[in-house]
């Protein structure tokens, strides 16, 4: 009992001391932890602002890079938005000159109704392609046949290719303006009749090869709607029916290529002319070189003649030489033979007085 009172007494002076020293063991242990988490505290606040202060400088430059951006794109959109008002100003006035120059051809267009009108307006652009595709001496404008008849211009080829720049537009220009498709009908069948009337006419008046043409001639549609028709429309048998009269239509933008070939077939016929006069004069070259050569062997013989004759006289003036060497050898012997006789007598003479 004695015993088990003591280690009570113990326990309790041993809780008693614990009870004493415990707290401020406890006291020390959190003061240390306390620095030491105020400390670890400190230095993640010193990081974490050091962090901060880079990501802030780094905000604050990539802001500053950004408003550069945004001035440099606002000063672009600025001068693009200047360069589409001045374009749009531009184009405003060339729409303005468009309007203009639609009026202008509405006025060419009333100016034109006339057929007479019409017609000296195609001559005109039909003399313009002609004059900037060919040479001017490859073309004659109111060429007049033997009969009265003219045609608007003609082309010299090897012979003469008609071209008539006459054509009726007018129940064309209905059909396109027609609203329905009888009234279109009517008018196509009208404008079928005019353009049959205009290929016999074109074909009994210039196909003249007793005059010098060509058994084909050239039909020169001003309006590439109106050839367009004729080729691919509803009334597309008027071709067949035209070059069956040996009638070739044409249009400015075909007319072109048919002059660009004409007009190659002009400097091929130029290179042939120039090639036979070239083959003439070689001809005449060949016919002077042999009387050249003639001549050169009638002087080649009468040269070889000379030439034995100069021979044969140089023998005879050699035998000639030799000949006078001997005489002249002869007369030096005779000489001093001469000398050395007496001189002859004289005869005396006798005084008659």
């Amino acid at each position: 009992m004695v015993t088990a009172a003591l280690l009570i007494v113990v326990l309790l002076a041993l809780a008693g001391g614990l009870a004493v020293f415990l707290p401020r063991l406890l006291r020390g242990e959190l003061g240390v932890l306390r620095e030491q988490t105020s400390a670890e505290l400190t230095a993640r606040n010193a990081d974490v602002d050091r962090r901060l202060q880079a990501v802030v400088e780094t905000m604050d430059r990539r802001l500053s890079e950004l408003d550069t951006k945004v001035d440099r794109r606002l000063e672009t959109a600025t001068k693009t938005t200047s360069q589409i008002h001045e374009r749009l100003g531009e184009v405003t006035k060339a729409t303005g000159e468009m309007i203009a120059r639609a009026k202008d051809l509405g006025r060419l267009e009333q100016a034109l109704r006339p057929p007479k009108a019409r017609g000296g307006f195609g001559e005109l652009l039909l003399e313009n392609l002609l004059r900037d595709r060919l040479p001017r001496d490859a073309y004659q404008l109111q060429y007049g046949f033997r009969s009265g008849e003219r045609v608007d211009a003609v082309i010299h080829a090897d012979q003469l290719v008609p071209v008539d720049a006459k054509f009726p537009l007018d129940n064309f220009e209905r059909m396109v303006d027609a609203d329905g498709e009888a009234e279109q009908e009517l008018h196509a069948k009208a404008f079928a009749r005019d353009v049959k009337g205009h290929i016999d006419a074109i074909a009994g008046k210039y196909i003249r090869p007793g005059e010098g043409t060509y058994d084909f001639a050239l039909m020169y549609l001003p309006s590439e709607a109106i050839y367009y028709e004729l080729v691919c429309g509803k009334t597309g048998a008027l071709l067949q029916y035209a070059h069956e009269k040996r009638v070739f239509p044409v249009s400015a933008t075909t007319f072109t290529a048919y002059l660009q070939v004409i007009a190659f077939g002009l400097k091929g016929m130029q290179i042939e002319r120039n090639a036979q006069a070239v083959m003439e004069y070689c001809a005449q070259l060949q016919t002077d070189f042999e009387k050249f050569q003639e001549d050169f062997e009638l002087v080649g013989k009468h040269l070889s003649n000379a030439q034995g004759k100069y021979a044969s006289a140089e023998k005879r003036l050699d035998r000639f030489e030799t000949k006078l060497e001997r005489a002249s050898e002869q007369q030096a012997e005779i000489a001093p033979a001469e000398a050395a006789a007496p001189p002859p007598a004289l005869p005396r003479v006798v005084d008659a007085a």
